[in-house]
């Protein structure tokens, strides 16, 4: 609520896009049940990629672009027939059974995470993109994010932290250079607090379901 009033309150004194303010408040919807585990985080996200994309190609980050439409996208049709598929047992808790993984499997990604995002970092610097290698952190880093969430995995929650910080310092950098988009800035840092809350919440329902590593 509190950053949905700060968004209105930008939004009308800056003079904002609205296609800005509906990506934000979407984005900070679909995060917010996200981290209560709730199952109809789905809708608002779907809605929040596609404008989301749209704002990102103007700015000339096409590493998000890309993202989000090839993958976010159709990731969001996949969450949801997953999530449907392993409900929680007792739904006043979560909506659906959360995991961790184990340590050796943390290892193996943090490989994988690293090497990819070198490897598009450098794609993107020949394709003359915006921040090549932050561009490609936030890519690498919110296709496994994205992935430890439909597997319903504790992870996500540091993995999204980091994504939020560079993507806040990525759209502060837009919006100090062309003036717009001040609202998908506030987006970020309310789904920065967002997934420190998620990731405290998640902990605690992994341990009050029993816990098991993935």
């Amino acid at each position: 609520m509190v950053f949905t009033a700060i968004n209105l309150y930008l939004f009308f004194a800056w003079q904002d896009s609205f296609l800005g303010l509906i990506t934000s408040l979407s984005g900070m919807l679909c995060v917010v049940l996200v981290a209560k585990g709730k199952l109809g985080n789905y809708y608002p996200g779907i809605l929040n990629v596609v404008l989301y994309a749209y704002l990102s190609y103007q700015q000339g980050f096409y590493g998000e672009v890309a993202l989000n439409l090839l993958y976010f996208l159709p990731m969001q049709i996949i969450g949801l027939l997953l999530w449907k598929k392993h409900q929680a047992k007792n739904q006043d808790i979560s909506d659906v059974a959360v995991s961790m993984l184990d340590k050796k499997k943390k290892i193996i990604w943090g490989i994988i995470i690293v090497a990819a995002t070198i490897l598009l970092g450098n794609v993107l610097q020949k394709m003359g993109g915006a921040q090549p290698y932050v561009d490609a952190t936030t890519t690498i880093l919110q296709i496994a994010a994205q992935l430890f969430l439909i597997k319903r995995l504790v992870e996500q929650w540091i993995t999204w932290i980091i994504v939020d910080m560079v993507s806040i310092w990525m759209w502060l950098t837009a919006f100090l250079t062309s003036g717009n988009d001040v609202t998908v800035l506030i987006m970020w840092v309310a789904y920065l607090f967002n997934a420190i809350y998620g990731y405290y919440n998640w902990k605690k329902i992994y341990i009050r379901q029993g816990g098991h590593a993935a």
